[in-house]
This record gives C-alpha cells, structure tokens and sequence, in this order.
C-alpha cells in the first residue's frame, strides 16, 4: 500500500466546512487566552476555508477538470479573489449597502493575508475573531451560501 501525503488528497467541500469551523474554533480560543496574532492568523484562515467550500460546492462530480489557470487561481490566500472565484462577490457587495455591521466587518476580514504569519505583535486577533461570528459576522454570512 501507498502511502499518500497531504498534496495527493482530495479535499472536499465537506472538509473545508469543518477546517473553517475548526479554525474560527481555534481563533476563539486564542482570543480568550490573549493570543492575538494566533487568533488573527488562524480568522483568516477560517474565512479561506470557507470560501473554498463554496468554490467546492460550484464544483460537478465527474466533471472533466477545469483549465490548469483556472485550477492555480484557486491556490491562493487572496479572500477577494476567493471571494470572486466563489461567485459570492456581487451578492456581499448588494448585502453590504443594507448591512453595515456586515459591511465593517468584511472591512476587518478582507485586508487578511497569509504572510501574517511572520507578524509578531500588532495584530487585533480579537477584532478579526468578532468580525467573523455574530449575526452580521463574515463567516456568518458566508455558511449560509456554502
């Protein structure tokens, strides 16, 4: 038997529903025990997740797959571009004009990257945590399209 490694293994719209759930879990934690770049970090992750899954359920079974650019725009940790890649744009745009709580905390989440990583102080874990759960949160608004 062979083994396979992280690469080789699909992952499904089901998977990245539960890594977003785990990883907004995990930012709650860390927001509880002070951790801010932790919970920060592991936010934004939550909201790629989650976008992900909803580029995944845009997905047919058996379907021949996409173009190679198209598939190498979908590796990326850009959540605006997720964000179009996912077909979910347009419609957070309409529901921003009439949600305000909804539009400032996109304006929390969406300047998010990955290289935050290498940040070792000044980051607001506690502020992007917010910005994702709640009625009006991101990650809120996001499950119910995924």
């Amino acid at each position: 038997m062979i083994a396979l490694t992280m690469r080789e293994i699909p992952i499904t719209r089901r998977e990245f529903q539960r890594l977003a759930d785990l990883r907004a879990e995990e930012a709650g934690v860390l927001v509880r025990n002070r951790k801010q770049q932790g919970a920060y970090y592991l936010a934004g992750y939550a909201v790629e997740c989650a976008l992900k899954a909803c580029i995944a359920r845009a997905t047919k079974r058996y379907e021949f797959p996409p173009k190679p650019e198209y598939v190498r725009k979908l590796y990326v940790h850009d959540l605006d571009k997720l964000l179009q890649l996912a077909g979910i744009d347009l419609q957070l745009e309409n529901d921003m004009r009439t949600n305000t709580a909804l539009a400032n905390n996109w304006n929390v989440v969406k300047v998010w990257d990955d290289k935050t990583r290498y940040v070792a102080s000044g980051l607001k874990g506690r502020d992007m945590y917010q910005a994702l759960i709640g009625p009006d949160g991101v990650l809120t608004w996001i499950k119910q399209r995924w």
